[in-house]
């Protein structure tokens, strides 16, 4: 069954706690975290003790995705804060097989993303290292914004990619960017097996009743 990963960057910070809490009775698989620091991407938004808040109050897993440049710096603090996925950028960091084994020897499961513009061939030689791959279908930075097309055919190629290598244990296929129940679909045929969702989660004033219409329209 495809997972569900309400991105809490769409939350009510000031019910933080409520709102995660929320998802996981909604039924999602995974929560969200998006960290970015004003570099990698043009917005600020929160580090390691939102996280380990956001630990205290669910049970589900925490799927941290971090967007920040030297990523390296700052693993092993939010490795301790309660992330049980931790995503770095191919694009953010000059040594990406050191930073995903860092990870993994937080006990952390790894996980890689590349932004729209980044080729699939750009992570041909870690696919195999890694928990998580996360195909970003917009350019990171703000909720809100429309699904890039061209993110399927990358979805496409990143499924045989890991076919065509024959790895041994397959990194989870998460895509990332204007997730709504009406592209879904598309999404989930095109080889995602999780939806990171803010917006259209966190700004649909039911949360039940959205992961019903999406499961509904995945025919799950």
């Amino acid at each position: 069954m495809t997972k569900i990963a309400p991105s809490i960057l769409s939350a009510d910070f000031l019910r933080l706690g409520e709102e995660v809490k929320a998802a996981e009775e909604a039924g999602a698989d995974l929560i969200h975290i998006d960290v970015m620091d004003g570099r990698f991407v043009p917005n600020i938004t929160i580090g390691p003790l939102v996280v380990a808040a956001a630990k205290r109050a669910t049970n589900l897993p925490l799927d941290v995705h971090l967007m920040i440049i030297e990523p390296e710096k700052y693993i092993d603090d939010f490795a301790r804060a309660g992330a049980d996925y931790l995503t770095v950028h191919e694009e953010a960091t000059v040594h990406l097989q050191r930073a995903v084994q860092q990870i993994k020897e937080a006990g952390v499961k790894a996980g890689v993303s590349i932004n729209p513009a980044t080729p699939v061939s750009a992570i041909e030689d870690i696919v195999a290292d890694v928990d998580l791959v996360l195909v970003m279908s917009v350019n990171p930075g703000f909720g809100g914004q429309a699904f890039i097309p061209h993110a399927l055919k990358k979805l496409r190629q990143l499924k045989a990619l890991i076919k065509t290598k024959g790895v041994q244990s397959p990194p989870l296929i998460m895509v990332d960017g204007g997730i709504t129940p009406d592209n879904a679909r598309d999404a989930v045929e095109a080889g995602a097996e999780a939806l990171v969702m803010g917006s259209a989660f966190y700004g649909s004033g039911d949360y039940k009743a959205l992961v019903k219409k999406v499961r509904e329209n995945l025919g799950e």
